[in-house]
C-alpha cells in the first residue's frame, strides 16, 4: 500500500451523517483487516445497465466527460437520483481509467446511504452539483465512540470548528481525507467536497486506488468496506447501488 493511500485509509474516506445511521462512532483510526471469508450475498459487484460515453464534438479535447442529455434524463427518471447527483456519478465512472470497472450505481449508493444525494433534511441539491445548505457530519472530539481528529486552519475553514474536525459534503469526506483526494470533478478550477462533482470523482479515485477487481462481489465488497470500515455499511451501500442497477436494467 502507498504512503498516501494508507494516510487516506488511517485518516478514513466518510464519517457519516447524523440520523443516516453510520454514525461516526462507527470510525477508528486504524484500518481493520476485511473478514477473510468470502461474503455469499455479493454475489456480483452492482454495475451500470448500459455503457455511457462522452459526448465530444469532432477537435474538442475530451476534458470533463459529457453524457448523453437522452441518457442522463432516461436514466435519473427511472432511477429516481436526481440529474445533478447522477451526472456527478457518471461522469466520475467515465474520468477515472478503465481498468477500475466502477460502476455509477456504486457510487450513488455511496452518495444515497451518507446524503441522500445532498437532499438529507430537505437539503435541495442544485444544477451545479451544491446543497442549498452544508452537509456536516458530527464534531469528531473524541466522544463516547467517536474518533478525535483536531482541526487544523485548512481544515477549518470547511467546516467552521476550530477545534475539531467533520465530515463535510454530500459524500462526507473528512478534511484531511480531502486533501489526499481532492479532485476537479466539473473543471471549473476548483476541489469543494461540498461539490458532488468533484466529491464523486475523489470518492470514485478512492475506491479505485487499491486495484480491487470491481466486477468480483469479494472486490466490490473490500473495496466499499476500506471506504467505511462497517460491515453495516457495505451492506446499506450494496442494497441501495443494486437497487439503482435493478431499476435502469
Amino acid at each position: 500500500m502507498s504512503t498516501e493511500r494508507l494516510l487516506g485509509a488511517l485518516a478514513l474516506a466518510l464519517v457519516a451523517v447524523a440520523g443516516l445511521g453510520h454514525l461516526a462512532s462507527r470510525t477508528v483510526l486504524a484500518e481493520p483487516a476485511p473478514p477473510a471469508t468470502v461474503r455469499p450475498q455479493y454475489v456480483a459487484a452492482p454495475a451500470p445497465a448500459r455503457a455511457l460515453e462522452p459526448v465530444v464534438p469532432p477537435g474538442e479535447p475530451v476534458g470533463v466527460p459529457r453524457l448523453d442529455p437522452a441518457w442522463l434524463s432516461e436514466t435519473s427518471a427511472s432511477s429516481g437520483v436526481p440529474e445533478p447527483a447522477l451526472r456527478a456519478y457518471a461522469t466520475a465512472q467515465l474520468a477515472v481509467d478503465r481498468s477500475c470497472a466502477l460502476g455509477w450505481t456504486t457510487l450513488a449508493g455511496i452518495g444515497w446511504v451518507e446524503s441522500q444525494h445532498g437532499t438529507i433534511d430537505g437539503r435541495v441539491l442544485g444544477a451545479d452539483g451544491t446543497s442549498d445548505r452544508p452537509i456536516l457530519g458530527p464534531a469528531l472530539d473524541g466522544s463516547g465512540d467517536f474518533a478525535a481528529i483536531p482541526a487544523t486552519p485548512e481544515s477549518s475553514a470547511w467546516h467552521g470548528n476550530d477545534r475539531w474536525d467533520h465530515a463535510v459534503g454530500p459524500m462526507q469526506f473528512i478534511p484531511s481525507t480531502w486533501r489526499t483526494w481532492a479532485a476537479d470533478g466539473d473543471g471549473d478550477g476548483r476541489a469543494d467536497p461540498n461539490d458532488l462533482d468533484d466529491a464523486a470523482l475523489a470518492a470514485a479515485r478512492y475506491l479505485c486506488a487499491d486495484g480491487h477487481d470491481l466486477t468480483t462481489g469479494q472486490g466490490w465488497a473490500d473495496a466499499v468496506f476500506s471506504y467505511n470500515h462497517a460491515q453495516v455499511y457495505v451492506d446499506d451501500v450494496h442494497a441501495a447501488a443494486t437497487d439503482y442497477a435493478e431499476r435502469t436494467g
